[in-house]
């Protein structure tokens, strides 16, 4: 296969990349054979895939403009941000505060070059290509470290990601590092796969994604809130993202047949 100019040099383009798996769902261009093999195989299973991931973005920018809006947050470390596509966070932050920070993570080179690209010199609008589940490396980034300041309160985004990261890398750990580095009164938003819904299409969608470097585990109501601990939810609480609004739960009919929780908590 021909490497497009787009794409950075040296990236293997025959192992699928959940970032640009996600990217396919979403109608995005920024994928190869490989993703779009891969993404066909779980909507093939999961005939819902695109119409969920959708919903998945629109709780992110449900997420994002309350918590600029609302509660006064002006900076946002978006962690396993992915491709940009519509509806990004920074296009949100900036449409309440232009001189709010967002500082967009990713470890696929895919997406941080064509984030590099979207986001141009904003200078306050930045992506660095970093592996979440390394905190401290994260947080000494010279770019995060200039961009965020420690003492004010942060939005911590985990979307979509966190049921990418094995029990063997301590997920409620790598939360509880981000959550003692950053500043006081500061926030998470996240989403993760449930696994109480469809367990059996569940455990094929997992065995697809095993494809990966990055294997898919989904993950009950009581497992996702104990990687909140040390933040207190705000209403409504962990529910399903259809259901997520700020301050209350919507009246929205079968939510489970997305089967993604979803949240936004307050460092305690």
């Amino acid at each position: 296969m021909t490497h497009p100019e787009w794409a950075p040099e040296g990236v293997d383009l025959s192992r699928p990349s959940v970032a640009r798996v996600y990217d396919y769902y979403l109608g995005g261009y920024h994928n190869f054979p490989a993703d779009r093999e891969l993404a066909e195989a779980v909507i093939a299973t999961y005939p819902l895939t695109r119409a969920a991931a959708k919903s998945i973005r629109s709780f992110l920018g449900r997420v994002v403009h309350h918590l600029a809006a609302d509660r006064g947050v002006r900076q946002f470390l978006d962690l396993g941000s992915g491709i940009p596509t519509e509806g990004n966070v920074h296009d949100i932050v900036h449409a309440v505060d232009p001189g709010a920070t967002v500082v967009y993570v990713d470890v696929d080179p895919v997406a941080v070059a064509h984030s590099e690209a979207i986001l141009g010199d904003d200078p306050r609008a930045v992506v660095v290509q970093a592996d979440l589940r390394r905190p401290d490396l994260v947080l000494a980034h010279p770019t995060v470290a200039r961009l965020l300041d420690p003492a004010e309160p942060t939005a911590l985004l985990l979307m979509s990601v966190l049921h990418f990261i094995s029990d063997d890398d301590d997920p409620a750990g790598i939360i509880r590092r981000y959550r003692q580095a950053l500043g006081p009164g500061s926030w998470i938003g996240v989403s993760h796969g449930a696994s109480e819904f469809q367990p059996e299409t569940v455990d094929t969608v997992r065995k697809i994604y095993d494809r990966t470097r990055t294997p898919a585990v989904g993950r009950t109501h009581t497992e996702v809130t104990a990687f909140l601990e040390g933040y207190e939810l705000v209403a409504p609480g962990l529910v399903l993202v259809e259901q997520w609004q700020p301050g209350r739960l919507a009246d929205v009919e079968a939510p489970e047949r997305f089967a993604v929780w979803g949240g936004v908590a307050r460092a305690s």
